[in-house]
């Protein structure tokens, strides 16, 4: 199960290098610390991570070990601030510079090797979701033919990038609209220096914001007071390019499209923050799993003791959250492996899909991930609330990962949108429902979840053609909440169709019933909310309706001896688990707590 979770035969190129990375004592909890020296840790770990890497352009190049370093690094520290120190100057930094033209001749050597971190500012104070309309100008200077960076109002400051002096110098991307004899000619990139050994550079106002909850970064506001640039600080590809007439040529029609050519690693981003989610989340399964087997409670006899995880309504929930996070862990295998298909040259035409599909994931993963964090960190009861333990930061860390590359019910809208008429999920005629012993049978149960994305894209597709034709605002108000839950049904669905998937490769019997068991219980779980429409469309039966809950029971049962199999896999370094009193004692003392302060 380790190898079907972890990439098979390209476990050791993606993933081993960043295990044993963390296994290192340096990455153990540390009690005491500040906010700031918090953040000076993540950039400590930073360069750590980089001589790991051997090289830092290839990492920004590498989805899959760029995505892996994520899933690893999530689980340092709560989450920390090193997932996303690490996502800002391999993913938005470097490989903005990697996918723009002239990277081969620009001088990448100071960033490769962190003599200069890299950070990313696109989003404004005033302009977030519609960062398209972000108002930081570059304007291009006939004199000099270089650029005027500069920030014309408050509310155009750049909100919450890592630009303070923690760290060590740093530099830029920053996205600013390229103004040319006062045409606007749209969003672009520029390559910025923002500090040196010394401090900020002329021109350059950074104001640190207050402590978010979360990673501990340097999160600042940034703006600048007419910056110069040199000619070769805008990044140009086939989206814009400017001649020597200062003319600018573009295979794009209007500046939005530009504005997201120039943003393109936001989708690799996205992937970035699933992948963070995916461990965040394994990892605090395997805590809540080894502390239920370990916690020992009264039993029904006197002078009993049995473990808290014999209980139903503990290991059912569980249960639930590791068979949610073997299905995120798949579906973010196969988004990624289509990805990364792309990256090297695949079929143009399917690009937008896939990149709809990365986003669909990416906020259905992270969604689940806070869900199944919180429900951990509960099942530890007090304990889990201690740093020390691992658990309590999970949630929040998550919650950057909710808003970060996109907000997640934006995301979503945006998805629901296109797939609305563009997504044509099969349709099959329904027949008559089988037996209840059908239930049984993943796949079965995997159809029926096709059948609700049908039955939600009908409604959604009906409620729109009902609207008012004149207010397009509320004729889509009518259908979004509906083309909404056909978006998480289809997100559901292409879970499941990852795991079976995974399933099916299973070179061992065992391993084989043991996942195929696990996502029955995904499933069963994912289409007991949509019952009342399969009955209503013929779909289920009575009987299959009546018989689900004892059916889900009975999966529960099943499964719960393999527990601490289904942890095992996760394949967390023992050093890890080691420094978390909650997973190796079953009623942690003070004296663990004490050990764990000095």
């Amino acid at each position: 199960m380790t190898r079907l979770l972890f990439d098979g035969e390209d476990q050791e190129h993606i993933h081993a290098r960043w295990r044993d990375l963390i296994a290192q004592e340096t990455f153990r909890h540390r009690p005491g610390l500040g906010s700031a020296e918090r953040a000076a840790l993540s950039y400590e770990w930073l360069r750590m991570v980089n001589e790991t890497a051997q090289g830092g352009v290839q990492l920004a190049d590498d989805p899959g070990l760029l995505a892996g370093l994520h899933e690893w690094a999530a689980i340092v520290d709560g989450g920390g601030g090193l997932c996303t120190v690490a996502s800002i100057h391999y993913n938005l930094f470097l490989g903005s510079l990697l996918d723009h033209e002239g990277a081969g001749s620009r001088d990448l050597s100071d960033f490769a090797t962190l003599r200069r971190t890299g950070t990313f500012l696109c989003t404004e104070l005033e302009h977030g979701n519609d960062a398209s309309a972000l108002e930081t100008t570059a304007e291009l200077d006939p004199v000099t033919g270089g650029f005027v960076l500069n920030t014309p109002h408050a509310g155009a400051q750049k909100f919450m990038p890592n630009t303070s002096m923690t760290g060590g110098p740093k530099s830029a991307v920053v996205a600013a609209r390229l103004l040319v004899d006062g045409r606007d000619e749209g969003v672009f990139l520029f390559l910025t220096p923002l500090s040196d050994e010394r401090g900020l550079l002329p021109g350059v106002r950074v104001r640190r914001l207050p402590l978010r909850t979360g990673a501990p970064v340097d999160h600042c506001l940034t703006a600048f007071e007419h910056v110069l640039l040199p000619r070769d600080a805008l990044l140009e590809s086939a989206h814009g390019r400017l001649d020597a007439a200062g003319r600018l040529h573009s295979s794009l029609g209007n500046r939005r499209k530009r504005f997201l050519q120039s943003i393109g690693r936001v989708t690799m981003g996205k992937l970035c923050m699933s992948g963070a989610a995916v461990g965040a989340t394994r990892a605090a399964l395997a805590i809540a799993v080894r502390y239920g087997d370990q916690r020992q409670v009264s039993g029904p006899r006197a002078g009993e003791r049995i473990p808290v995880n014999a209980h139903r309504s503990h290991h059912g929930r569980l249960l639930k959250g590791l068979a949610t996070a073997y299905a995120m862990t798949f579906l973010h295998r196969s988004v990624l492996a289509r990805w990364t298909e792309q990256h090297a040259g695949g079929d143009a035409g399917q690009r937008a899909e896939t990149e709809r599909l990365i986003a669909v994931a990416k906020s259905w993963i992270t969604w689940q991930a806070r869900d199944i964090t919180i429900e951990c960190r509960e099942r530890c009861g007090a304990q889990g609330l201690f740093a020390v333990n691992g658990l309590s930061e999970f949630p929040q860390y998550v919650e950057g990962t909710i808003t970060a590359e996109g907000d997640n019910l934006v995301i979503w809208v945006k998805a629901a949108a296109e797939m609305l008429f563009e997504h044509q999920p099969p349709r099959t005629t329904p027949g008559s429902p089988g037996g209840v012993a059908q239930l049984t049978d993943p796949r079965y149960a995997r159809g029926l979840l096709a059948g609700a994305e049908v039955i939600w894209q009908d409604r959604a597709r009906a409620a729109l053609r009902r609207g008012p034709s004149g207010d397009p605002v509320e004729r889509w108000n009518g259908a979004s909440s509906a083309a909404l839950e056909m978006v998480s049904v289809h997100a559901r669905l292409r879970a499941a169709d990852a795991f079976l998937d995974a399933a099916a490769r299973a070179a061992d019997p065992e391993a084989r019933a043991l996942l195929e068991k696990l996502c029955l219980l995904f499933l069963l779980e994912q289409i007991g909310e949509h019952t009342g429409d399969l009955m209503a469309d013929g779909l289920l039966s009575g009987e299959q309706v009546r018989a689900l809950p004892q059916l889900l029971d009975d999966v529960l049962r099943d499964l719960a001896p393999h527990m601490t199999d289904l942890v095992e896999a996760f394949d967390l370094p023992a050093a890890y688990l080691d420094g978390i009193p909650l997973a190796n004692s079953g009623q942690v003392s003070l004296a663990d707590y004490a050990i764990a302060a000095e």
